[in-house]
């Protein structure tokens, strides 16, 4: 169904038959519950924080391990989620900067993953520095992007090499 479908059969609705829909919609769909929640109380602070924790979990849990199950999907679907909610550039930034800087981080305290984590860390990396440079805030992630080439300096696959050509690609 388009926009314009949709909107041709809202139209035809009464507005309590159009109250009742989207309270339907609020009680039946979590993503639309959420939307709901942040249209009416923005609260980008305490969003950021639940989605970065999402992020984080993925590599470290709470349990006695430590580890976590290491999922680039579920990080970035966090982060997807968070953007479907039109959060500032500056916080969505920093969340696109937190999966590739703690993926980094992981590897380099637990040593070399595979060469598929590698990959979706440069290509989050990539994604978090092409966003950063779109919206003028490089500047202000410089020293968070500068420690994932620390953090990557002692692993496999050529990833310390990728992870520097990057940051070089858009710090000069």
């Amino acid at each position: 169904m388009s926009k314009t479908e949709l909107k041709k059969h809202l139209q035809t609705l009464t507005k309590e038959q159009v109250i009742e829909q989207a309270l339907e919609l609020y009680d039946n769909c979590k993503p639309a519950k959420e939307y709901f929640e942040y249209f009416l109380h923005p609260d980008e602070q305490g969003l950021f924080a639940k989605y970065e924790a999402i992020i984080i979990n993925e590599f470290y849990t709470n349990t006695l391990v430590g580890i976590g199950k290491l999922r680039f999907s579920v990080a970035k679907k966090a982060i997807a989620d968070f953007r479907a909610l039109k959060p500032s550039p500056e916080l969505l930034a920093d969340l696109l900067v937190t999966l590739p800087e703690t993926a980094c981080q992981f590897t380099s305290e637990y040593g070399d993953m595979s060469e598929e984590y590698y990959t979706s860390a440069v290509t989050n990396f990539e994604v978090a520095l092409k966003f950063l440079q779109n919206n003028n805030l490089l500047e202000n992630f410089k020293l968070r992007c500068k420690d994932c080439i620390k953090y990557s300096q002692h692993c496999g696959y050529g990833f310390a090499d990728e992870i520097n050509q990057l940051f070089h690609e858009y710090y000069g």
